[in-house]
C-alpha cells in the first residue's frame, strides 16, 4: 500500500534567510478522481469531469481547507476536473477571486491521450524514462521540462502576485509533481500524488521551498487511488 503519509523537508533556514512575509503561500491540490483515472487511462489534456469519488473527495479537501487561512485568491486548470474540484473548494473558503487558466493544465500527452497507462509504456517506453524529460511525445506532446517551464513560470507570476499571502491552486498529477521536484529535486513525490493531496510552498523571487507533499490527511477513510495513477509523470 502506498504511504498516504506527507512527505516534506524543512524550511527553516531557507524561510530566515529569505524573509517569510515576502513569500506567497502556495497550496496546490491535485483533482478529484475521474473514471479515467479509475480505469488507468491517459487523460492528458483530455476533459473528463469527476466521477462520484471524485467529488466526494474535493468536498472533503474543500472542508479542510475552509478551517484554515483563508486565501486571497483560488487558481485553476480549465479542464474539468480541476475547474469543478476548484469551484467547490472556493465556494467552501468563500472565496470570489476563482481564476482559470490553460497554463494549470495537465501535460500534453499527444499520441498517447485516450490509451491505457501500460499500452502507452509500450508504445513509447522513453516518454516514461527519468532519463526522457526533454522528450516530446509524438502528435504534438510536451517534455517534462516543457511542461515544468510552463507550470513553474505560472507559479512564479502568482507569487509575485500574491506576496505575503495564502493561495489555493488546482491542478494535475504530473503538473504537481514537476512543481515539487523544482523546489526539491529530492523529493519522493513520484508515485504518491493521490487525488485532492495537497502540497504546501512558500515562493518569493524565485526562491521556492517544499514544506509538505501528498497530504491526504483529509482522505483517513481511504477515498484514494492506492496505486495513485497519474502522479507517475504521465498522466493525471
Amino acid at each position: 500500500m502506498a504511504d498516504r503519509a506527507a512527505t516534506s523537508r524543512p524550511a527553516a533556514a531557507a524561510a530566515s534567510s529569505i524573509g517569510i512575509k515576502q513569500l506567497a503561500e502556495v497550496v496546490v491540490v491535485r483533482h478529484g478522481e475521474t473514471s479515467w483515472n479509475a480505469s488507468h487511462i491517459i487523460q492528458g489534456q483530455m476533459d473528463p469531469e469527476l466521477n462520484e469519488t471524485g467529488r466526494s473527495q474535493a468536498l472533503v479537501v474543500a472542508r479542510r481547507l475552509s478551517r484554515e487561512a483563508k486565501p486571497a485568491a483560488v487558481y485553476s486548470s480549465d479542464l474539468r476536473r480541476a475547474s469543478e474540484t476548484a469551484q467547490i473548494i472556493a465556494t467552501a473558503c468563500g472565496v470570489s477571486n476563482l481564476v482559470f487558466d490553460q497554463a494549470l493544465r495537465e501535460r500534453h500527452m499527444g499520441d498517447l491521450h485516450g490509451l491505457v497507462y501500460p499500452d502507452a509504456v509500450r508504445k513509447h517506453p522513453e516518454i516514461f524514462s527519468w532519463d526522457g524529460r526533454t522528450q516530446e511525445i509524438p502528435g504534438g506532446g510536451e517534455s517534462l521540462d516543457q511542461l515544468s517551464q510552463r507550470c513553474v513560470s505560472y507559479l512564479n507570476t502568482v507569487a509575485e502576485k500574491h506576496k505575503g499571502e495564502r493561495v489555493i491552486v488546482v491542478t494535475h498529477g504530473a503538473s504537481t509533481e514537476e512543481l515539487c521536484l523544482h523546489a526539491d529535486p529530492t523529493s519522493p513525490v513520484r508515485g504518491k500524488l493521490h487525488n485532492t493531496s495537497i502540497c504546501l510552498f512558500r515562493i518569493g523571487d524565485g526562491e521556492w521551498i517544499l514544506e509538505k507533499a501528498g497530504d491526504v490527511a483529509h482522505l483517513s477513510q481511504g477515498g484514494f487511488l492506492e496505486d495513485a495513477f497519474g502522479g507517475d509523470g504521465a498522466s493525471a
